[in-house]
């Protein structure tokens, strides 16, 4: 009886510790968000002590010819038949307190841009995304939505 109640007791600190580790403030981002302009959804991750972002879902995700639509913009001519479907768009950001995740970098794959970024999240279900160059002055904000509610 003694070892079912230590095993129980284990079982129980194992969960709520962790729940804790899940809701960590750092943490707020994790989940799936539309765009601004609602033409695309990203799932946000989070791998050791960064974020990142990959688009899961397209409004459009085929081309006129039918065929999935790939990042043809890109600088880089090897890239131009990476399908958007599954692309890392969100790279490398860190939590830095106060509702703000910097150092990280956004892709534009409408322009083939990839731009410094920083993200502010307002409440649980809305981010403020600035991508920008050299300085947060010279950017622009989009303002995205979770896709499932948190309360």
């Amino acid at each position: 009886m003694k070892q079912i109640k230590i095993i129980l007791a284990f079982l129980l600190c194992s969960y709520a510790f962790s729940l804790f580790a899940q809701t960590a403030p750092g943490d707020a981002i994790i989940g799936v968000w539309e765009t601004g302009t609602g033409k695309a959804r990203v799932n946000i991750t989070k791998s050791g002590n960064y974020f990142y972002g990959r688009i899961v879902w397209l409004k459009e995700p085929k081309n006129e010819e039918g065929k999935p639509k790939v990042d043809k913009n890109n600088p880089d001519e090897t890239k131009r038949t990476t399908p958007l479907l599954g692309m890392k768009i969100l790279s490398g950001f860190e939590f830095k307190g106060d509702n703000l995740w910097d150092d990280g970098t956004i892709y534009d794959a409408e322009s083939g841009s990839t731009y410094n970024c920083k993200i502010n999240l307002e409440d649980a279900n809305t981010m403020n995304i600035r991508g920008f160059i050299g300085i947060s002055a010279f950017g622009r904000t989009d303002v995205w939505k979770r896709l499932q509610m948190k309360k």
